[in-house]
């Protein structure tokens, strides 16, 4: 019951809301009693993610790297509900494709908006989680452990929250607010199975080793960013072997690139006449998310 408080009647707002962790977290945090203010730019699909929670939830179009909107909808954030408790910097996208020839402006989106915009999000959130003691959660990745090909500005932003959550946690400690950082490994969500379903680049991730590889159900992250937000962890792990395998990071560079010698030059020529044939844009953007984050843009 202890646990259970730590949502019970508070405020929660989550970016990325339309579908996936945001969604299931929002109606798992409700169904504990929380209310949710949802935010993402899929406007329709996060009405009826509010609409199947109830007058508990209510969703707000915003994006997490425009700071007017993010203004506008915290501050119709604190009038609609009161206030804001916890923040959860969920909103991410992703690319396919090899540094040399993705898509230029595909590849710094990722980077907008899964680094900048949980920046964004929490800087202008913050003074309202100051004022409740609350809890501040970025929702980082194992590719901010395991930096593979095809993945460089994913892999560069994910680490990018894990620092930033870190130092961040350091500077508000004293003022009675937590800051957690997330680690999912490959969950079953509309952004994976868009990138398993790349012409090139799903084959490319079917072929990473063992644990590294595995795609695990969405309730199974559910479950444990659920069970971390309730306690307001410092680190919560999607599952919880990603936290050993970062006691081992500095061994895990050379390790990649010794697989991906026998791996990669067929996957670079594939990539280039993917982009000849569809297009760099089209060959390089995941997801309903990252389209619709890279056409706001």
């Amino acid at each position: 019951m202890a646990q259970q408080n730590q949502v019970d009647g508070k405020v929660v707002l989550i970016t990325g809301a339309a579908r996936g962790i945001g969604a299931g977290l929002a109606e798992r945090l409700a169904a504990r009693g929380a209310k949710v203010a949802l935010v993402g730019l899929e406007a329709a699909e996060q009405e009826a993610v509010a609409k199947r929670i109830g007058p508990n939830a209510k969703s707000w179009e915003a994006d997490v790297t425009s700071w007017d909107d993010l203004e506008r909808v915290t501050a119709g954030v604190v009038e609609h509900f009161g206030g804001i408790d916890i923040v959860i910097a969920n909103a991410g996208i992703a690319t396919a494709g090899f540094v040399r020839s993705v898509d230029r402006d595909a590849f710094e989106r990722v980077i907008e908006v899964d680094l900048l915009g949980v920046w964004r999000t929490f800087r202008v959130t913050l003074p309202h989680v100051i004022e409740r003691r609350g809890y501040l959660l970025g929702i980082s990745s194992l590719a901010a452990i395991t930096h593979a090909p095809g993945m460089a500005n994913y892999a560069a932003a994910k680490a990018g929250v894990e620092a930033f959550c870190n130092s961040l946690r350091a500077e508000v400690a004293h003022l009675g607010v937590k800051v957690g950082v997330a680690h999912p490994t490959w969950i079953r969500t509309d952004l994976v199975e868009s990138a398993d379903a790349h012409p090139v680049f799903g084959k490319l991730r079917s072929g990473m080793p063992g644990l590294l590889g595995k795609t695990y159900p969405l309730d199974v992250a559910l479950d444990d960013l659920e069970a971390g937000i309730l306690r307001r962890a410092r680190t919560i792990h999607v599952p919880r072997w990603v936290g050993g395998l970062k006691l081992l990071r500095s061994f895990l560079p050379p390790i990649v690139e010794f697989g991906a010698r026998s791996r990669v030059p067929a996957a670079d020529r594939a990539a280039l006449k993917d982009v000849e044939e569809r297009g760099a844009f089209e060959s390089s953007v995941n997801g309903h998310g990252g389209r619709a984050a890279t056409k706001r843009s």
